[in-house]
């Protein structure tokens, strides 16, 4: 259990630090959120929240050995979640994309928030599960 615990508060430091620079990166590509100036305070908390997800994520697979044999899941469920979270937050007018913006053409999302999430949570689990990582936490 301990294991379990270390590896989570390890994927969740190393997730927020990746989703701060992720999201300061691809700011450029957003026009507004929720109508005004995307802040500092605001990429923090939207790095805040994807690294919870990602540990969420990660906890699933860190507790069951079948789900490691499968960590492609993983970035499906990030990419799954992240395209609900856009077209939510599209059609809700919390965020507006700029034309620099690269369109997922059939769906209508960003290419650079839908491949954020499951590729954060992809990396992340197969760093930890290493067998370098893995002898390091024990």
């Amino acid at each position: 259990m301990i294991k379990i615990i270390k590896r989570l508060l390890l994927i969740f430091i190393l997730a927020f630090i990746l989703n701060i620079a992720w999201e300061h990166w691809h700011a450029r590509f957003y026009q507004n959120y929720q109508g005004g100036l995307i802040t500092e305070t605001i990429l923090a908390r939207a790095a805040l929240f994807d690294a919870s997800f990602t540990a969420l994520v990660s906890a699933s697979f860190l507790a069951s050995w079948a789900l490691q044999k499968h960590l492609w899941l993983a970035f499906l469920v990030g990419l799954v979640f992240a395209v609900g979270l856009e077209i939510f937050a599209l059609q809700t007018g919390r965020w507006a994309y700029n034309s620099l913006m690269p369109i997922i053409p059939i769906l209508k999302v960003g290419l650079t928030p839908t491949l954020q999430l499951g590729s954060i949570n992809y990396l992340l689990l197969k760093l930890i599960l290493s067998p370098k990582i893995n002898r390091w936490l024990t």
